[in-house]
């Protein structure tokens, strides 16, 4: 007797969905894709016990005739494809012809639909596979489709699935990418007979961004500014430098309408925001990328998460400009708050207008507290509990231009001046900054004032929005980093030789990279000479680097300038050194700055291409608004 039999067809049916259906959000997704594709400008999405016992999808799309009906329960049959040619250029969500019918073999299953134009729609019956009834159906136009009692014939699969609360938040999660991904459509979903949201279509997807989040969420959401090619187009937002998540549950890529989970995206993301962020943390986006069908292949996984792009690299590098530049216009933006235009300048005598003077605030925005009226009298504010001492505007002054000799010297950016002197004696022996070589400040207008230091660390600073506090630490370690980063990009890797030289025996793949990037490598500071075969010869490495095991070392300088793009590289090589050489030499907590210092420090911060956030991720300044200042004392709701 022969060993190999052929499945019967309801039990084979069973074995493909267990590719598609995982769980009950994999059904709402594959059914709102088809209500999608069906051009529905209205789906709504019902849900009882995680969607275990009852999924309802309803939607106002082209409907289906009985014929078509009928069909589309019958494994891979589709009206989105023709040829196998077809598979190199989709333009639906869906294309499989998998869905329904494996739906239908798992669960007891409804389908009504009726055409815009027909008198009289079609209703299906299907209980576990075996189709039970088809009669004349009267709903309204569009399809209905009902799945009830989910893996009720796979008891084994039943089990597998976790809390209703859990099947909930994944049926919630994944409709909301679907109402992310096409803002136009009104989405409701109703769980347990009761209203989750009701989303009307929206202008723009910040406006559906809004609606699922909240405004304050969106507040810290920057505008992408659009990258387009030819055949590629990337657009959506990015959360402002700082923000960012513990996983990557709010990092969301979408490539032609459909989410995606894509290595290559992630890795562009990373790069781009690259010292935005802390290790360990995630950004927050919500990217759009419109590319040729013809560059990408969705056909790698059953449930379409997956994609593969002909040319991952130039993916990679335009995510990562994309990103960059976000950034970076944000980073002009924000400096206007503490960089006042010509236009904004006052007569040294107009700084510190009488009680009596009209505000010069801008409209929209709270009076500057140096010009309103105050009711105690002179007598009444020496009782106050403290003493008030009225401290002079503090001002940046004018930058100046001082390198340092030695690449690694604690340094300011090269278009300001230096933090600390030239001199090897500006330091002490615990790396803390002679601070007696700043020179006074000039005058410069006083929407911009130092008020203190809170802790020996924190620089409180008043400017038009309110008050602003600078991290001293933080600060000067962004200030070096970026001058370290000059200076390795205009003056190359500095690099030694070895004594005795290092041997490598490497695989066939990463030979063949070091092979193709030997040019770049000497570049970054690494000398190295092919023997044949997977054998090569290292003979110099960066004079920063240390390690008691320089083989090992070499294989993870190797494995991190792959990850990263080439063009980039060669910067990127020794930053975690870089990072940890700067945090040394930085200004520490317990370092007392006078206000002249002070103020240079701010000034060379805002001169940073990243001011906003140290090598390592955490923020260098916060800034709180006069309205949340209002909101903590109780004088606005």
């Amino acid at each position: 007797m022969s060993r190999i039999q052929l499945l019967p067809e309801h039990v084979a049916s069973q074995v493909a969905a267990g590719e598609v259906v995982e769980r009950p959000a994999a059904v709402v997704k594959e059914l709102v894709e088809n209500s999608i594709d069906a051009k529905a400008t209205r789906i709504e999405v019902l849900t009882r016990r995680g969607g275990v016992s009852l999924i309802q999808v309803t939607d106002n799309g082209i409907g289906m005739d009985r014929d078509d009906a009928l069909l589309c329960l019958e494994r891979h049959a589709t009206s989105k494809i023709r040829t196998g040619t077809d598979l190199a250029s989709i333009h639906t969500l869906g294309f499989r012809g998998e869905a329904i019918p494996s739906i239908a073999s798992v669960s007891r299953f409804r389908l009504s639909t009726r055409e815009h134009d027909a008198l009289v729609g079609t209703e299906i019956l299907v209980n576990g596979g075996r189709m039970e009834t088809v009669r004349d159906g009267g709903d309204a136009p569009g399809t209905q489709i009902e799945v009830r009692s989910l893996f009720f014939n796979l008891p084994a699969r039943r089990k597998f699935l976790r809390t209703e609360s859990t099947e909930a938040s994944h049926v919630d999660h994944q409709l909301q990418l679907l109402a992310l991904g096409h803002p136009s459509i009104s989405f409701v979903h109703i769980q347990d007979d009761r209203l989750v949201y009701q989303l009307a279509p929206a202008v723009s997807l910040l406006d559906r961004i809004r609606d699922l989040n909240g405004p304050a969420f969106c507040k810290e959401l920057l505008p992408v500014v659009p990258y387009e090619t030819e055949g590629l187009q990337i657009s959506g937002y990015i959360g402002k430098a700082g923000m960012s998540r513990s996983s990557r549950q709010q990092q969301l890529s979408f490539l032609n309408g459909r989410a995606i989970e894509n290595i290559t995206i992630s890795k562009g993301l990373r790069e781009g925001y690259h010292t935005a962020l802390m290790k360990g943390q995630h950004p927050v986006c919500f990217l759009f990328i419109r590319i040729d069908p013809e560059a990408v292949d969705v056909n790698v996984h059953p449930a379409k998460r997956e994609v593969r792009f002909r040319s991952p690299g130039e993916i990679r590098e335009a995510v990562l400009q994309t990103v960059k530049r976000t950034l970076e216009s944000d980073r002009a933006n924000w400096s206007a708050q503490f960089t006042p235009s010509a236009s904004s300048l006052l007569p040294s005598s107009h700084r510190h207008p009488g009680p009596d003077a009209p505000s010069t605030a801008p409209v929209g925005c709270p009076p500057h507290p140096s010009v309103q009226k105050d009711s105690k009298t002179e007598s009444d504010q020496h009782n106050l509990p403290l003493p008030i001492q009225p401290r002079p505007a503090l001002v940046l002054p004018d930058s100046r231009h001082q390198p340092s000799p030695s690449p690694f010297a604690p340094a300011v950016p090269s278009q300001a001046a230096d933090l600390t002197p030239p001199a090897p004696s500006s330091h002490d022996s615990e790396g803390r900054t002679n601070k007696e070589s700043l020179s006074p400040p000039a005058p410069v207008p006083d929407t911009f004032r130092f008020l203190g230091v809170l802790g020996k660390l924190y620089v409180l600073i008043e400017n038009s929005s309110g008050l602003v506090l600078v991290d001293q630490h933080a600060a000067h370690e962004r200030i070096l980093y970026e001058e370290m980063q000059r200076r390795m990009e205009t003056q190359g890797v500095p690099s030694q030789r070895l004594l005795l030289p290092i041997t490598l025996q490497l695989g066939p793949r990463d030979a063949d990279w070091i092979t193709r990037h030997q040019e770049m490598l000497e570049r970054a500071g690494i000398a190295l000479e092919h023997f044949g075969g997977g054998s090569f010869k290292v003979d110099a490495l960066p004079t920063f680097i240390r390690s008691e095991d320089p083989t090992q070392l070499l294989h993870d300088i190797i494995d991190d300038l792959r990850d990263t793009n080439t063009q980039s590289a060669r910067l990127r090589l020794g930053e975690d050194m870089i990072a940890k050489t700067v945090c040394r030499h930085a200004v520490k907590a317990n370092d007392t700055l006078r206000e002249p210092e002070l103020a240079k420090l701010v000034e060379n911060l805002l001169a940073c291409e990243l001011p906003y956030c140290c090598p390592h991720g955490r923020p260098t300044m916060i800034q709180i608004g006069y309205l949340e200042l209002e909101k903590k004392f109780g004088r606005k709701a």
